[in-house]
């Protein structure tokens, strides 16, 4: 789940109280995040704030890209297109399979036993 404020700044990222560097600790993912910008052409038009909670480090990147490709298209209807185009407003819909009775997990079953 990600939480995110734009407020017009200069650029500047806090992710859960910390730098994007520092939080999730790669350049690939830095670059990911800053996609939204690069295509609406507004890269240091805004601060970023956001709280991310849940799921792993790539995964809370590409929650944080949908959520400030969101607040941006709240500030600016105009960017939907562009956004829209680059595929930055699709949910991933993907969810976790939930255990079902009589079995051991998901998809996993019981041993089986013969005798």
């Amino acid at each position: 789940i990600a939480k995110v404020w734009l407020t017009p700044g200069t650029g500047k990222m806090l992710v859960n109280k910390m730098t994007p560097e520092d939080y999730f600790g790669g350049t690939f993912k830095i670059h990911k995040i800053d996609k939204p910008f690069k295509v609406t052409d507004t890269f240091e038009s805004y601060d970023v704030m956001a709280t991310l909670l849940g799921g792993g480090k790539s995964a809370q990147v590409d929650a944080l890209t949908h959520g400030i490709s969101r607040a941006l298209l709240e500030v600016n209807q105009e960017h939907r297109l562009t956004l829209k185009k680059s595929g930055l407003l699709t949910r991933d819909p993907r969810m976790k399979e939930r255990k079902k009775y009589g079995q051991k997990g998901a998809r996993a079953k019981f041993q089986f036993s013969k005798r």
